[in-house]
């Protein structure tokens, strides 16, 4: 077993997360796409700025999200919320925040949003950040206390949620 890496206790449980994580960013982006047909949001003096902003968040979340799937592919653990978790993951990444994915996906979220101007996507991004965490963080770490009990609790004690 790698270091950093436990192994699950409980085979059964999952974090009951019937929504996949990146379709609730996708939902959230689609709905920026249709609030500005409906109210639009012109930023002309911001178009070579946006790309820039856009373009470097998109490399940047790559920086989290490489690492975060590579890991979990060498552990054979699972990307499904529906799933139990194969293993806790604390080391590489994950010994810098706890949910590398998430926050990957945030900032690609919003580096798309700036790429193509969906500024309304951008305004939405707090209330995407606020679902994540209350519909499929605070359900993970319950699940995870669950099966992995005090080491989940350490590494809970050790490393921030973010960043």
């Amino acid at each position: 077993m790698e270091k950093g890496t436990a192994l699950v206790k409980v085979r059964k449980d999952s974090p009951g997360v019937i929504i996949p994580p990146p379709m609730i960013y996708a939902l959230f982006f689609v709905g920026g796409i249709g609030l500005n047909k409906i109210v639009p949001i012109h930023l002309q003096a911001w178009n070579p700025w946006s790309r820039f902003a856009g373009s470097s968040l998109i490399v940047l979340s790559f920086v989290y999200l490489l690492p975060s799937l590579w890991k979990f592919l060498r552990t054979h653990n699972t990307l499904i919320t529906i799933r139990p978790a194969n293993s806790l993951e604390t080391n590489g990444i994950y010994g810098w925040t706890r949910n590398p994915m998430y926050l990957a996906l945030l900032i690609l979220y919003t580096g798309i949003a700036f790429l193509v101007q969906n500024y309304w996507g951008i305004v939405l991004s707090p209330l995407v950040l606020l679902v994540i965490q209350e519909y499929v963080i605070v359900r993970e770490e319950k699940y995870l206390e669950r099966a992995f009990a005090q080491e989940y609790l350490n590494y809970k004690k050790s490393v921030r949620r973010w960043v």
